[in-house]
């Protein structure tokens, strides 16, 4: 049963109105809250959600809002019964009228949380905003109740953008990023090896911020995929997940990893999965005219966040032309959650095992190719890669090609054909 003291003193801890006192570092995209329905709010652990749920309510007067957030133990018993006793509470002692805005903050564990949030977004006309980590806020389990009443938003960590803002460095125009060009890229080995988890990098000492990753790691690994999931190979789910991760932008095939992992092929399967979900790993698959040979093909794994592989233990400047690869490649995917959701993400391969790392396609269209390579000059850069490029380029009819180096830059025309050099840390702070 809900002590209402102690959860009023909750409500009081965690809104404007009351407690709550917190510098809101700005984030580049704040999702629009849907005329009538809910927003969904989701994303890997520690990733942001609930500060950004925050900015959003910063837009509201701070009596017209009411975020009540589950996590505190004080509400740790609530279910969707007392989500309405606590809206009342809101009513009693803040403001007679319903809030403008109600923020459920890691709602996940409060059954039938779905329906409440509905009654409210429909019937009493507010705002509704859900926040919870991907892996227990799965939309197959809401979407039958909430179809067409509400949107998602998937959070990343801090993109390179973000992390330039965030550390007061001024990158919008060609003098500032002429002016900063050092500084910039002092950042970049910084966020390549601590990765953009707001925690991480708002800690001050370097051991702090590998005891931040290395919770992280085993909280996602225990918590949002051990404990929901009920499994009970823990040892080897953890190793197959480490495994993974020193091995990004690499080929993976389940295959080989359940003698590795001594797993039937189906547990190497379903735990990938699982990883997925919990939005630790990426597989992004091969290029292929149908869906069936996409599912078929061999996947390039990537993990959400550079800062995991780093701090597992495995050396910075050895692996850059992987961590490369990989933030590009995450950078690909928040670029399709917050810009281009009808962009899909691919690599090449064809049958003379020429590859290309990226493509880009939107419905029927290829819209660009990218080979990401760690050069910083002309002569660096691998002929195949060069070769590989232009074969994708002629069998997927696209002329947008594109090589991420180190600190390469330039434009050459090859076969006919136009190839754009351009650094990392200038393909990165751009938005296309």
């Amino acid at each position: 049963m809900l002590n209402q003291t102690l959860a009023f003193e909750a409500l009081v801890d965690w809104n404007f109105w009351g407690n709550f006192r917190e510098n809101l570092r700005p984030r580049e995209v704040i999702p629009r809250l849907p005329t009538r329905g809910i927003l969904i709010i989701k994303g890997i652990r520690r990733s942001g959600k609930s500060r950004l749920s925050y900015l959003i309510a910063k837009k509201f007067p701070q009596e017209k809002c009411l975020l009540i957030n589950f996590e505190d133990p004080r509400l740790k018993d609530a279910d969707s019964k007392d989500i309405m006793k606590l809206v009342e509470l809101y009513q009693r002692n803040v403001s007679e009228e319903l809030p403008s805005l109600l923020i459920m903050d890691e709602v996940q564990n409060v059954k039938d949380w779905e329906r409440v949030a509905r009654l409210y977004a429909e019937v009493k006309k507010i705002n509704v905003i859900v926040t919870g980590s991907s892996s227990k806020l799965m939309s197959e389990e809401y979407a039958s109740i909430l179809t067409g009443r509400h949107i998602d938003f998937e959070v990343f960590p801090l993109s390179f953008r973000e992390f330039l803002m965030w550390s007061d460095t001024k990158f919008g125009t060609e003098l500032e990023r002429s002016k900063n060009r050092i500084r910039i890229f002092r950042n970049l080995n910084l966020f390549m090896e601590m990765g953009g988890f707001p925690g991480v990098f708002l800690a001050e000492e370097k051991k702090e911020r590998i005891e931040l990753l290395r919770g992280y790691f085993y909280d996602i690994i225990m918590k949002d995929i051990v404990a929901r999931y009920s499994v009970r190979e823990t040892e080897k789910i953890e190793r197959l997940a480490k495994i993974y991760v020193s091995n990004i932008a690499t080929l993976q095939p389940f295959n080989r990893l359940k003698n590795t992992v001594n797993l039937s092929l189906d547990s190497v399967e379903r735990f990938s999965k699982y990883f997925e979900t919990a939005r630790l790993l990426f597989f992004i698959p091969k290029f292929g005219y149908s869906v069936a040979q996409q599912i078929l093909s061999v996947k390039k794994v990537y993990c959400v966040d550079q800062g995991f592989f780093s701090t597992l233990g495995f050396k910075f400047s050895t692996n850059i032309g992987r961590l490369m690869e990989n933030v590009v490649a995450i950078e690909l995917l928040r670029r399709k959650s917050y810009w281009h959701p009808q962009h899909d993400i691919f690599y090449f391969k064809d049958y003379q095992q020429r590859e290309v790392d990226f493509v880009v396609k939107e419905g029927h269209e290829i819209k660009q190719l990218i080979q990401v390579t760690y050069a910083s000059g002309r002569d660096e850069i691998d002929k195949r890669e060069l070769r590989s490029l232009l074969k994708a380029s002629e069998v997927l009819k696209c002329k947008d090609l594109l090589v991420v180096t180190w600190d390469y830059e330039d434009e050459e025309r090859l076969d006919e054909k136009v190839v754009k050099f351009v650094p990392l840390w200038k393909w990165i702070i751009s938005i296309e």
